[in-house]
């Protein structure tokens, strides 16, 4: 079972220029692995043609050539964030993160053409966000959802909404 995380730094304590991008055009750990095998062996361009945050929502929403939407929370965003602080160094060091329910994104900023970095309010902004990882994690946002509430349940945490 993952260790229980809430170490979260107060609001603005993150390395993300400040930056008021809304729009973009043109978890764990297995998760993430998963992600990065599943995307190469799908073969399309998941690169989003657009990214718009939606901030009142707390949700991102990516849109894609092949005419694909996803929406994805603020909360599954943060708490699959691909950074060390949340998958760990390595198979079994995921760190289960809590209170997370009202999290937000305060800014997105592109990294290369490959991914977009995060930058959350309370603080996290080391995750890069690939694009295969971001398609993955909108396919399939419904069993990675239960798979959380899951371990939030065998942690004895009840989330606060």
């Amino acid at each position: 079972m993952p260790a229980l995380g809430n170490a979260g730094r107060r609001r603005g304590q993150g390395n993300c220029r400040e930056s008021s991008l809304r729009v973009i055009a043109s978890g764990n750990g297995r998760a993430f692995a998963i992600a990065s095998q599943w995307g190469r062996e799908l073969g399309v361009n998941v690169k989003p043609v657009s990214i718009k945050l939606k901030k009142k929502s707390r949700q991102l929403v990516l849109e894609y050539e092949d005419g694909k939407s996803f929406s994805l929370s603020c909360e599954l965003l943060r708490v699959y964030s691909p950074s060390a602080e949340v998958r760990g160094h390595g198979p079994g060091q995921e760190i289960l993160q809590t209170g997370k329910e009202n999290v937000n994104i305060d800014a997105v900023e592109p990294v290369g053409s490959y991914a977009v970095k995060l930058c959350f309010d309370d603080g996290h902004a080391s995750g890069l966000y690939a694009w295969d990882y971001l398609y993955y994690l909108g396919e399939n946002r419904e069993q990675i959802w239960q798979d959380y509430l899951a371990s939030l349940e065998n942690a004895g945490y009840e989330r606060k909404v």
